[in-house]
């Protein structure tokens, strides 16, 4: 309860008649450097955009002193070169207890219109970070009743007394929860990825993707493999909203994945959107996520379950997923509300390797090894040390 209080006074301080005011920041030490045809990302009007926040963003999002035990940040399930996101199959809280999903990859997550798997609620990134920071069912980084020790905390740390007054300079107390968690966001806003080889390609480098990768572009947006519909747009992702958005897309899909009961049961802790709905028709329904990356991002599914890019093929080959023994045994391609795009497909061995080669060409090495999104930590040690 104590964390669903919080929560509710937090978001209600960052909403206005219930509705999230979006508007393109402009700033004249702050650019977004995108694409031309790539539209900015939304931003709440109470947390703008600006360079000095974005910093703090990055060290706090680090900074392992924001968990109970002092050995969990951010970064622990969200890493870099994975494209923000974790090998393992469930992610793991500070108790070693593991959580019902699959760590999702934060790429180009400033254009998500909700978040987490299936949670039509979080409808802001600020939103969201209270869930791992103070949630309890079960605890990630374990800070729920901790807030006060958690800005005690930060306030000792020499650097955070000059960095979150830069960021919030019109406050006599910057180092807040409140702040620490808008200068995380500001940070996750600028984590975009649109300069992979199939970028180039758009922008007229037409030796960017290989032969089969084209062939594999075809498929991917052809009424044969129906992709598009659940993982079109720029973001592929039919989630995605921007700043020039007119209305908030929210999509979720059930994809046969399970079918416990033969009725469309999926596991416990596990159903997707029917958490929040309770309409059967809602359950085992979640959010399409973006498929830039997602090369790197194994395992798959909301929970992990699907070990690899190859085995996800299958999956929408077979038009769901069959188990054929243990707790979650059924025949996922009977799901009764199963997506109607997920009806199975009839492939050849080179179509499957064209649709892989295209989704490889998704993969932005820049963005995985960008420097502006790396741990800030040991530079600023190793700048120490030389003085």
């Amino acid at each position: 309860m104590r964390f669903i209080t919080i929560l509710l006074a937090f978001m209600s301080s960052l909403f206005v008649g219930g509705i999230a005011a979006y508007h393109v920041w402009q700033h004249q030490s702050f650019t977004w450097d995108l694409p031309k045809e790539i539209p900015p990302p939304p931003v709440p009007e109470d947390n703008p955009m600006h360079p000095a926040k974005v910093n703090l963003g990055r060290f706090l999002f680090y900074d392992t002193r924001l968990s109970q035990n002092q050995q969990i940040s951010c970064a622990t399930c969200h890493i870099q070169k994975l494209a923000f996101s974790e090998p393992r199959t469930l992610s793991q809280g500070l108790h070693g207890n593991l959580t019902p999903r699959n760590a999702m990859s934060l790429t180009n997550v400033a254009y998500n219109p909700n978040f987490t798997w299936a949670n039509p609620l979080l409808t802001q990134l600020e939103h969201q970070m209270l869930i791992p920071l103070f949630g309890e069912e079960p605890p990630e980084m374990g800070m729920a009743g901790q807030e006060k020790e958690l800005v005690e905390r930060l306030q000792q740390v020499p650097i955070y007394q000059s960095y979150f007054s830069k960021a919030f300079p019109n406050e006599d107390n910057p180092i807040s929860i409140n702040n620490m968690i808008k200068a995380i966001s500001s940070f996750q806003r600028t984590l975009l990825s649109f300069n992979s080889p199939y970028d180039q390609y758009l922008q007229g480098e037409h030796q960017a993707i290989s032969d089969s990768a084209k062939r594999g572009m075809k498929l991917f947006f052809s009424e044969k493999t129906e992709c598009f519909h659940c993982h079109g747009g720029f973001n592929f992702s039919d989630s995605s909203v921007h700043a020039n958005s007119r209305t908030v897309p929210s999509e979720f899909h059930n994809n046969g994945l399970y079918n416990l009961d033969g009725k469309g049961s999926y596991p416990k802790d596990n159903r997707g959107l029917y958490t929040f709905t309770l309409n059967a028709s809602d359950m085992g329904k979640f959010r399409a996520p973006t498929l830039r990356n997602i090369r790197v991002t194994a395992p798959y599914m909301h929970d992990g379950s699907i070990a690899t890019l190859e085995d996800v093929l299958e999956h929408y080959v077979d038009g769901g997923r069959t188990i054929l023994e243990g707790p979650n045994k059924g025949f996922g391609s009977a799901n009764p509300y199963k997506s109607e795009f997920v009806v199975g497909l009839i492939l050849t061995d080179e179509q499957k390797s064209d649709l892989l080669a295209f989704l490889d060409s998704l993969t932005d090495e820049d963005f995985l090894t960008n420097e502006q999104f790396t741990n800030p930590w040991p530079l600023l040690q190793e700048e120490s040390a030389s003085h």
